[in-house]
């Protein structure tokens, strides 16, 4: 029920009979649209002990309403609102709401950007196959097992949860996290080192806030990650971008900006870089971590495709490496599960964790342990590690039957070069990518039009969620728009 105690205001001391002030205040409600057609209003006993006036002034009140023809009254059922109300005409969607929320604010706020947010899918389009950024496959995960553990912890472990706070993150699965990060890249970071965050983009966030002040010298390759690179321009950064080859980050040009600028922090995608899918060399590596050290700014290592490689055993992180601390490691099981699973990690030196830790505070109070600690019993049962083995050879076979499809269809408008791993393919196109994506669209495809890339007919193609029926379909498809 509404909280009818304060939406009626009354004041004896004017000269308006108190009946009539409610009556008043009831059909200003109406036509603000906060009373409904069809509404149920309280009973006049259950009225008056609300708004603490005799029944007869509700009484009163009803009256006068019900012959202007706001509410109708019928004994033994009650009042209610109007349901034809006179003076008042339904609003059509998008119009401003009188009193409510429309589509501008009153209050001054900050504009943070011009461009209006939303999905990255156009609206209302009814897509039947989506060619998307590089995203798993969730009908592989073992997604049945996580809620099986979720469940179990819910009905025994989380029965009387205790209601403080650990912003770190579940101590269960900083604990397995440990351990993992050593089997899998060598990473020697224990709990007071791990910080749980909701996805990867949280992990971004707080790392970059921790390490860019308003003018500093921020250095990404180009093209590079969009997303990373608009929370570092939100927090005042000067972004200076390199070139990104077959190599990876052009460390040579990185040098450069060191000898000239200082620079607080650089960021970098070793594996399987975002969106060009290139790997970074083993002797840029070496140099980065130099540069690090000669220069002493941070690295942001977000190695987020890590778990996926095809022709060899990956190379192992920045982050196993010596680098006294100026490595911040970032990743997530969202690739390595389902985008739906927002765990992310960041593993850092033990005061910038504790400073981590107070920021994650401020933008997520508590976390959702009970998920994170079903995560951690797959983790040590060894389920996440059989999942990804499996989803490596089936990725394989999608990556290999999606460059014959490229070679076979559309070998005339398609340059790539096969990664090494991830779940994408670079494809530059010699022909309009958005009269493309515009042909694909009204066939049910959706495939990116390349503006979000940065780079003029170039998209990521994304092939881990497609199975081989669903990837000959928008082959097909974008074929026949050349």
């Amino acid at each position: 029920m509404l909280p009818f105690q304060t939406l009626i205001s009354l004041d004896k001391t004017l000269a308006l009979p108190v009946y009539r002030q409610i009556a008043n205040a009831i059909t200003h409600h109406i036509k603000n649209g906060v009373l409904q057609p069809c509404t149920a209003l309280p009973g006049t006993r259950e009225m008056a002990e609300i708004l603490d006036v005799h029944r007869k002034t509700i009484v009163a009140a009803y009256s006068e309403l019900e012959v202007q023809g706001w509410i109708c009254v019928t004994p033994r059922k009650g009042c209610y609102v109007a349901g034809n109300l006179p003076e008042l005409k339904p609003g059509e969607w998008g119009q401003e709401a009188p009193g409510g929320y429309g589509k501008q604010m009153s209050a001054p706020f900050n504009v943070l950007t011009k461009e209006r947010q939303g999905s990255i899918y156009p609206p209302n389009t009814p897509f039947h196959l989506i060619i998307d950024d590089g995203w798993p496959d969730t009908r592989l995960a073992p997604l049945d097992v996580l809620m099986r553990e979720y469940r179990s912890l819910l009905k025994f472990k989380y029965k009387n949860p205790v209601t403080g706070t650990v912003t770190a993150g579940s101590l269960t699965l900083r604990e397995a996290m440990a351990d993992y990060l050593s089997e899998t890249r060598g990473i020697k970071a224990g709990v007071p080192h791990l910080l749980i965050t909701h996805g990867a983009q949280m992990a971004i966030f707080i790392a970059a806030r921790l390490t860019i002040t308003p003018g500093a010298n921020v250095i990404a390759g180009a093209p590079g990650y969009a997303t990373a690179s608009q929370v570092f321009r939100h927090l005042g950064a000067n972004m200076m971008t390199v070139p990104v080859d077959e190599q990876g980050i052009d460390t040579d040009a990185v040098a450069d900006i060191c000898r000239k600028h200082p620079v607080s922090m650089l960021y970098v995608i070793p594996h399987h870089h975002h969106p060009t899918t290139v790997t970074l060399s083993p002797a840029r590596r070496m140099r980065l971590l130099e540069l690090s050290a000669q220069y002493n700014f941070a690295i942001i290592e977000d190695d987020y495709d890590y778990g996926f490689h095809y022709n060899s055993s990956p190379y192992l992180p920045l982050a196993s490496g010596q680098h006294d601390g100026r490595v911040i490691y970032i990743g997530s099981f969202s690739k390595s599960l389902a985008s739906s699973v927002r765990i992310g990690f960041l593993v850092g030196a033990e005061d910038f964790i504790q400073q981590g830790m107070y920021l994650r505070k401020l933008l997520d109070l508590k976390g959702n342990h009970l998920m994170e600690d079903a995560l951690a019993v797959l983790i040590k049962n060894g389920d996440i590690s059989r999942h990804l083995k499996k989803a490596n050879k089936v990725y394989h076979t999608r990556l290999q039957h999606l460059t014959t499809l490229l070679d076979t269809r559309l070998r005339e408008v398609v340059e790539y070069t096969v990664p090494t791993g991830g779940m994408a393919v670079w494809a530059q196109f010699k022909i309009p990518l958005k009269q493309l994506s515009a042909h694909a669209t009204k066939q049910g495809l959706y495939i990116s039009d390349g503006t979000s890339y940065m780079a003029e007919n170039s998209c990521r193609i994304g092939f881990a969620s497609l199975n081989t029926q669903e990837m000959e379909q928008a082959i097909t498809i974008l074929a026949s728009g050349i």
